[in-house]
């Protein structure tokens, strides 16, 4: 799709989110740049210019609208909440509770109405899951299920063992066998994304506003035969690094564990995609040829849609046989802007 001048001034009156990333809007009268889904008043037509980067925006002489926050990756975590996130990771047993919360000036509703929001749940539910995550960890690598729940910043053993089965469906003492699959929201400047991960690697990156996201999750806690719980994973720190540094233009290839259950062909299909070189698109048959089967284009597909992990495993590389962008999870305004962004970061490689 081509942006012209009345597709994305349309996008600005309608605060339209899905052209996120792809340009700002620029006031001439007030010397402020926006995002497209910015919720101030909007400027007359004849009083708006675009750009397609807020560095360009800068260079212009315009600053950054107070409202939408341009420079900020969409629906980035505040720091406040960043800092009560972190320390719940290095201190599980900790509790902060409403009081803790007024005393650092924050109002713990508004805190709640931002979990619920991303995560899904309370804040002091936030907490509890990760406690109890922490102490099926700790149960898991053989310590006794009393000092693993007071470790863990349980009151008493018979209150953690019903918290316990309430998230696992087992007692502690028979949770050797369960599975667990570590849930964290991460930020990137295509939007926040929900990554999860078992011991074996990373089993699922996709955008949090992806359709049928939740069919996703069940789909994926069936498969494993697992619970999605937050928590942390020694996984996550390499994906944030490394996706990180892909959009800082500093990396072409992934190296983090992947843990991809699925049947044998989609496997091979997900492998496929993973050797579609970066800054390359190929089409469906194309992807067929590579796999040296009998398959159609549709069952490839399928597969591909399939894929859980977005970015990593790159589906967005595969496009259509008249050229043109396909289907993609996280909408097909981030697909044009991942691919749009690997040729020129490419270029930018080839000329340093």
């Amino acid at each position: 799709m081509e942006l012209t001048f009345e597709i994305m001034y349309k996008a600005c009156l309608e605060k339209d989110e899905s052209f996120e990333g792809m340009f700002f809007t620029a006031v001439k009268t007030t010397g402020v740049f926006c995002r497209p889904s910015c919720t101030a008043r909007k400027p007359k037509k004849e009083n708006v210019t675009f750009f397609f980067s807020a560095k360009e925006s800068i260079l212009k002489g315009y600053r950054p609208c107070k409202v939408c926050r341009p420079l900020e990756k969409l629906n980035e975590t505040p720091s406040h909440i960043r800092d009560l996130l972190n320390e719940i990771t290095e201190d599980p047993a900790c509790k902060i509770k409403d009081a803790d919360l007024i005393k650092r000036g924050i109002d713990p509703f508004t805190l709640r109405r931002w979990f619920i929001k991303n995560h899904g749940i309370t804040f002091q539910a936030y907490q509890r899951m990760f406690r109890i995550n922490t102490a099926f960890k700790k149960i898991q690598d053989g310590e006794r299920v009393t000092s693993a729940a007071y470790a863990s910043g349980f009151e008493s053993v018979s209150g953690f063992a019903d918290s316990f089965k309430q998230v696992f469906g087992v007692s502690p003492n028979k949770s050797k066998v369960q599975v667990v699959i570590d849930l964290k929201r991460l930020e990137t400047p295509l939007g926040t994304m929900y990554a999860c991960a078992t011991s074996k690697g990373v089993c699922l990156l996709e955008f949090t506003d992806r359709k049928m996201l939740e069919t996703e999750f069940k789909s994926l806690a069936r498969i494993l035969n697992a619970t999605i719980v937050q928590g942390d994973n020694r996984h996550f720190d390499i994906l944030e690094q490394q996706l990180a540094e892909y959009f800082e233009g500093k990396r072409t290839t992934f190296t983090v564990p992947l843990h991809t259950p699925g049947s044998e062909f989609q496997r091979s299909v997900w492998m496929a995609l993973r050797e579609v070189p970066y800054a390359t698109t190929v089409s469906y048959s194309q992807l067929v040829a590579s796999l040296h089967r009998a398959e159609a284009v549709r069952a490839v597909a399928n597969a591909n849609g399939y894929n859980r992990v977005s970015i990593l495993v790159p589906c967005h590389r595969i496009i259509g046989a008249n050229g043109a962008l396909t289907g993609y999870g996280g909408g097909i305004w981030r697909k044009k802007w991942l691919l749009d962004f690997e040729m020129r970061t490419k270029e930018q490689l080839t000329l340093s």
